[in-house]
């Protein structure tokens, strides 16, 4: 039998295929987006940050891996703050790190897989993490409730479906074993060390998940589609 882990980043532009043939089974992780600067970033901290965007609006320029979760997030930063900058657009996420490194763009909202190790070397300046909590890898890095931007909650996420029709029996098995795998230390750790967090145990249910899909459709779809971004 077929199972799909599916990228909750590109759900709003799946979410009729998805809906329509999977069933949910599990919620794996989300992988908060963190907001970086170049090092010679003048702002110091978030709320300097989006002080320094407005009075220097076409000015700055966003990296993002194409046209994705983190573009759509520039948008409704934009929105949320009243600021404008132009994007970029690269072939990944790496890409736009090293070039936030060197300099050549001033900012990404980026996922920890690609950039933490920037972060730790202090070649770029982490300014918030768009989650409601600080992330377990990187505690010194505040959220954006801290950070002055309350409620900008931005992430990857991951989940496992299965196709319609699959036996009720069959899906309790598979969540068990997801549950079962979540719940081992090794597994714990290492998912944290690339800076996910793994959902509680009480959100890794087929509900949680198939709630989760719905809440996300909901908050991204209309941003999506009034931005005119589409996936290449």
């Amino acid at each position: 039998m077929d199972t799909h882990v599916i990228n909750g980043a590109t759900f709003a532009a799946l979410q009729y295929d998805v809906v329509s043939d999977f069933e949910t089974v599990a919620s794996i992780a989300t992988t908060p987006l963190l907001f970086l600067a170049r090092k010679t970033m003048p702002a110091e901290d978030l709320t300097g940050l989006i002080a320094w965007l407005k009075s220097n609006p076409d000015k700055a320029f966003v990296g993002t891996a194409g046209p994705g979760l983190q573009e759509i997030a520039g948008v409704l930063f934009q929105k949320r703050t009243g600021t404008r900058f132009g994007f970029v657009r690269y072939r990944g996420g790496a890409p736009v790190v090293q070039d936030v490194v060197g300099g050549q763009i001033d900012l990404t909202l980026m996922d920890p897989t690609a950039s933490l190790a920037q972060v730790r070397a202090g070649n770029v300046k982490a300014f918030a993490v768009a989650a409601p909590a600080r992330l377990s890898s990187a505690p010194e890095i505040p959220t954006v409730d801290e950070a002055g931007l309350p409620g900008f909650y931005v992430s990857y996420w991951q989940g496992l479906w299965v196709p319609k029709r699959t036996p009720a029996a069959v899906i309790a098995k598979l969540n068990a074993a997801v549950v079962e795998t979540l719940a081992d230390p090794g597994v714990r750790a290492r998912l944290a060390d690339l800076g996910q967090e793994i959902f509680p145990s009480d959100q890794q249910t087929p509900e949680a998940l198939a709630a989760l899909q719905k809440a996300e459709i909901a908050k991204w779809w209309p941003i999506i589609r009034e931005a005119g971004i589409k996936a290449q």
